[in-house]
């Protein structure tokens, strides 16, 4: 039964230390995610155990170990933001909106695993990912800053009373909303409006003031218009948790790396913090006892909450695809095993949307975890099993004690993921790549970085499609060149083509698919040809692919040579076109089928006996 899904009891020891070791790897790193989410420490507890068992279980990559990751998180981060921001900075009522959109994403990475998606992931560009990585890198960075020196915009009363103003407009335009709503005429009836205005306090302003600052002092640009303010009320405990933990971090890999340095880090600095009794600020408590699941993401929720975040959604799934399986291939060169990738989705899939359900944040397969996991011995799916169980223990056992952690402890980790998740490979080579491809890896990171990941991210896809199709455009183009039979190189078979006819025949060669990017080029054939030549042979054995615009393209081609009386001979015509041209019936409306040669010999058979030397 067990062997169904792709694991057995052979390798046990090493997938029981693979696992294990898997897992405390991953303990420091989920409480990070999950505090920098936006949810606490719990949501990435709960996304790193349901995560790593689900996805392991009915994934297609034998040693991944998944869960919580940078990019996943920096994604989250914002979808979070945004649904907070529109229930008035009150998490628990948002919680229902923002699970269901995590929810949405684990459906999606199933429903593209089932249909068959998962081999297509590897088709995104490089430069995108690059400047995707490198962006996510620079948001941890930056909006790790503030928590590293204990700055909190919602704590800093003078920035926070800014916002009252605009906090009592809000709180106005309530009053007055729900006035209509019950059918109650402002205008005719004041006083009830200044009755209801008189029941504000003063903590419903501040509360409404500190979503706002909150809100305005989040992500990059936000953290960099607060940064002056943090830098002149630095809490210098705070910034030497943080700091110590980042000098630990990247010193006790240079002693050893059998022991994750992220985890000596957050154990000795913790260790320091409520050791001595020290005043510092501690992360938000972990529930203890088994994970509640969040059946009021069901209940209390509308399709209006959602539909904003659906294309955030699907952004997710995608992103977590490719997170999963570039790790999936990193896992298939250490093994030398074969990953099923679309498996692979539906397993991410399982394991996001059970995560959703149970309140944990969304997550991908994650490289580091996956390498410590094989090299510690793991080779089945009962590793990764193994690692979410025993975050299960570790938070049902030790939630009190985890919940003493240092926040800037967390931040300094944050700070390391940051980082180590840019793309230095494809920043070293920006003075070498080509100019077009550096330009769309620095708009997808600007852009990710100062503006929205989402979007940023499609239009760093719709920018680099449309270059490639101009290049494979212009190559097409550049290889099919209209020329006469007398100044184009000949290709083997029409060596022997007769002299005395070659002013009378135009020999088109068409080297690459007929499509989009190339049909205006196309469409110059029948202005260029000779007006000697009465027979236009066009050579379709190089062309594989034709789509619908070429399909046109072509029609009007024809149409205009045969309006001018000359005829049409098709060679070596693929299937996929010769089915596209029947379909609107090209063939045999505008080509007989007795114009249509498998080979040139047999066209030159029919141009020996049928065009006549005329000049």
């Amino acid at each position: 039964m067990l062997e169904k899904f792709g694991f057995d009891f052979k390798h046990f020891k090493g997938d029981l230390f693979g696992g294990i070791t898997a897992g405390i790897v991953a303990l420091p790193l989920a409480l990070a995610f999950g505090v920098s989410s936006g949810l606490g420490p719990s949501a990435g507890l709960y996304g790193a155990i349901f995560i790593s068992f689900f996805a392991a279980l009915f994934g297609g990559t034998n040693t991944q170990i998944s869960g919580p990751t940078a990019p996943m998180t920096a994604v989250s981060m914002v979808v979070i933001a945004g649904i907070v921001a529109a229930f008035d900075g009150e998490v628990s009522k948002a919680l229902p909106a923002i699970l269901i959109v995590f929810l949405l994403a684990g459906l999606i990475q199933i429903g593209l695993g089932l249909i068959g998606l998962g081999k297509y992931i590897k088709y995104i560009p490089y430069p995108v990912v690059s400047g995707f990585m490198t962006a996510i890198g620079v948001i941890i960075i930056l909006t790790q800053i503030l928590p590293s020196v204990g700055y909190y915009p919602k704590e800093d009363l003078e920035y926070v009373n800014q916002f009252k103003p605009q906090a009592e407009e809000i709180i106005l335009d309530n009053i007055l909303k729900e006035e209509a709503g019950e059918g109650i005429l402002v205008l005719e009836d004041f006083k009830e409006t200044i009755r209801r205005a008189a029941d504000i306090s003063n903590e419903q302003i501040k509360a409404e003031a500190q979503t706002l600052a909150g809100s305005e002092a989040s992500g990059v640009l936000g953290a960099l218009k607060v940064m002056p303010k943090a830098f002149r009320s630095i809490n210098w405990l705070e910034l030497i948790l943080a700091l110590g933990t980042i000098i630990i971090i990247f010193g006790f890999k240079r002693i050893t790396t059998a022991i994750p340095s992220t985890l000596v880090a957050l154990v000795v600095m913790s260790g320091i913090a409520v050791g001595f009794g020290l005043n510092y600020r501690p992360i938000e408590e972990i529930p203890t006892g088994f994970p509640v699941p969040q059946f009021q993401i069901f209940t209390n929720i509308s399709f209006g909450n959602v539909a904003p975040y659906i294309f955030t959604a699907i952004t997710l799934a995608l992103l977590g695809a490719i997170d999963s399986l570039l790790t999936s291939v990193v896992a298939d060169n250490m093994t030398k095993t074969k990953h099923k990738p679309n498996k692979e989705l539906i397993g991410q899939g399982i394991g996001n949307s059970v995560a959703a359900i149970f309140g944990g944040i969304p997550g991908a397969g994650a490289t580091i975890r996956t390498v410590v996991n094989i090299n510690a011995g793991g080779r089945t799916k009962l590793s990764g099993m193994i690692a979410g169980f025993l975050l299960l223990i570790i938070m049902l056992a030790f939630a009190p004690i985890a919940s003493k952690i240092p926040a800037a402890v967390l931040a300094g980790i944050l700070i390391t993921v940051g980082i180590g998740v840019m793309d230095y490979k494809g920043l070293k080579a920006i003075p070498f790549m080509p100019k077009p491809e550096v330009a769309i890896m620095l708009i997808v990171l600007v852009l990710s970085s100062v503006w929205n990941l989402v979007y940023a991210v499609g239009i760093g896809l719709v920018i680099a499609s449309l270059m490639f199709m101009k290049k494979i455009g212009d190559l097409t183009a550049e290889r099919s060149n209209v020329k006469s039979l007398k100044e184009e190189k000949a290709w083997s078979d029409e060596i022997d083509f007769p002299k005395n006819l070659k002013e009378e025949v135009f020999i088109k060669h068409i080297k690459g698919p007929l499509f989009f990017g190339y049909t205006s080029d196309f469409q110059q054939l029948a202005r260029q040809i000779p007006s000697t030549a009465s027979t236009v042979i066009i050579r379709m054995g190089r062309m594989p692919y034709m789509d619908q615009s070429g399909l046109y393209a072509m029609e009007d081609v024809l149409v205009d040579l045969r309006g001018a009386g000359r005829n049409v001979l098709l060679v070596g015509i693929n299937n996929q076109p010769k089915y596209m041209m029947e379909r609107i019936d090209i063939i045999p409306d505008l080509i007989p089928e007795e114009h249509l040669f498998q080979n040139f010999n047999n066209c030159l058979k029919w141009i020996m006996e049928n065009v006549r030397d005329e000049h």
